[in-house]
């Protein structure tokens, strides 16, 4: 077990005002839970003047998103700041719809595809790796590098495209909404959800240009020469037919599922890499043991996927960092009817909150919480409890590209550890901030020393 605290966002030491609530949601989202939320199973409370339920115990988690799922649906403010780039992907879809999304689209992420995924990970990876050989012993900010590569595997793997002609525009693009549109102000929250603002105006400008900017890179990739066997995740999705109506997907319902997996896939595993990475560079010793795991193994791109096997410190290792820094520190539902939470009544209406941010470190749940203990994650060490620990979701709404993401990221640490040594460059804690997914606070520096050649 190592002694470093890695750091965190601070921990209030009072009780806020509704005002002051809605600033910090604003600022950081990670610094509104007080120290009762990470001790107590279920904290009701206001926000705004609204009922709000806080869940940690498993069973309420379970009975909120399993067993009465359809209940606790995405709020408004969920659906304004996220349909303009997802439109009606499986990640927004409700009701049938979203049955019909998920049975189409799992099998294409099924195990058996990991060999075709992962062969396209270790191609963009190698690509970077060059790339960042050329800027060994000097402090460069690895983030940017990192989201890069991720983009690069969705291209790959979405649409066997190079991303250079698509990539710059569409960081540009995201980029832009993040610092216009993500966060939400108090009309998301306030309005009903038929009712739009002057944001939302702004919103359905950029999907419009969204829209467009996906056309043309479909477009690009249908122009490609058939092949009979699927090389990505375009063929499988394209063949792909819901099992039990024999229906596909129309070209919007395609664009949407295909922004659907870029986005959810490319940032939350470049953030879920970055802070791999910090985590490695802040243990040294937990960064030469993995090097050493990688060093007899065969990363190469024809042998990816089998080698996953032989990496369970590498995994275990991400499997930590996805406790510590969870990409999605939030999940926020809104009851559609009057139910009842372990003994709590609970109106139509009321907003609910599971947050994998303070799930992941309550106390509860959790020996020494705010450790970094790769071990946790080890074979033959006791397994979380079920709902404790959910960096994907759980229930039938589980991130549905929840094994790709962990094999991307497991094969992309392995060989960037086994190919340099990652120290940080300069001093100071690095403080998680919520900005759609879990950031650095600020550009944080590396340095990357050959560790073989």
């Amino acid at each position: 077990m190592l002694q470093t605290l890695p750091p965190r966002a601070p921990i209030p030491t009072r009780l806020r005002t509704q005002l002051e609530s809605f600033l910090v949601l604003r600022r950081n989202p990670l610094e509104l839970w007080g120290e009762p939320a990470y001790e107590q199973e279920i904290l009701p409370g206001k926000f705004l003047g609204r009922d709000q339920l806080m869940v940690n115990a498993p069973e309420g988690i379970r009975h909120i998103l399993v067993t009465n799922a359809e209940n606790y649906r995405r709020n408004p403010a969920t659906k304004r700041v996220l349909q303009p780039v997802l439109g009606a992907g499986l990640f927004l879809a409700e009701g049938e719809a979203w049955r019909h999304q998920r049975r189409t689209i799992a099998p294409a992420l099924a195990p058996r595809t990991m060999p075709i995924l992962a062969h396209h990970v270790v191609a963009a990876s190698a690509a970077r790796e060059a790339e960042l050989e050329t800027l060994l012993h000097r402090p460069i900010e690895l983030l940017p590098h990192l989201q890069h590569l991720a983009l690069a595997i969705a291209g790959q793997s979405m649409f066997s495209l190079e991303m250079s002609g698509f990539g710059p525009e569409l960081r540009r693009m995201l980029l832009g909404y993040g610092m216009k549109y993500a966060l939400p102000g108090i009309l998301d929250l306030m309005l009903p959800e038929n009712i739009p603002s002057f944001v939302d105006r702004g919103r359905a400008a950029f999907r419009t240009d969204w829209l467009a900017f996906l056309d043309r890179l479909i477009a690009v990739r249908a122009a490609q020469t058939p092949s009979g066997d699927a090389r990505d995740l375009f063929d499988l999705l394209s063949a792909a037919r819901d099992p039990e109506t024999g229906a596909g997907f129309d070209h919007a319902q395609l664009r949407d599922e295909v922004s659907t997996m870029i986005l959810a896939g490319h940032e939350t595993t470049a953030v879920t890499l970055f802070w791999s990475c910090y985590l490695a560079a802040l243990y040294p010793d937990q960064q030469d043991r993995l090097a050493a795991e990688t060093a007899p193994v065969d990363l190469s791109a024809p042998h990816a996927a089998a080698s996953l096997a032989r990496l369970p410190a590498v995994r275990a290792h991400v499997d930590e960092a996805l406790r510590l820094y969870p990409p999605a520190f939030l999940i926020v539902r809104q009851a559609q009817q009057a139910d009842e939470i372990l003994g709590h009544k609970v109106a139509a209406g009321t907003t609910i909150t599971i947050s994998p941010w303070v799930l992941h470190r309550h106390r509860a749940r959790w020996r020494a919480p705010d450790e970094f203990d790769p071990d946790r994650f080890m074979p033959g060490a006791t397994p979380p409890e079920r709902y404790a620990y959910m960096p994907f979701g759980a229930g039938p709404r589980i991130c549905v590209g929840a094994q790709f993401a962990l094999t991307e990221a497991t094969l992309v640490l392995a060989r960037l550890l086994a190919r340099f040594r990652v120290e940080l460059a300069g001093s100071g804690a690095v403080i998680p901030r919520g900005i759609v997914t879990t950031q650095p606070d600020r550009p944080v520096r590396f340095i990357l020393t050959p560790r073989r050649p």
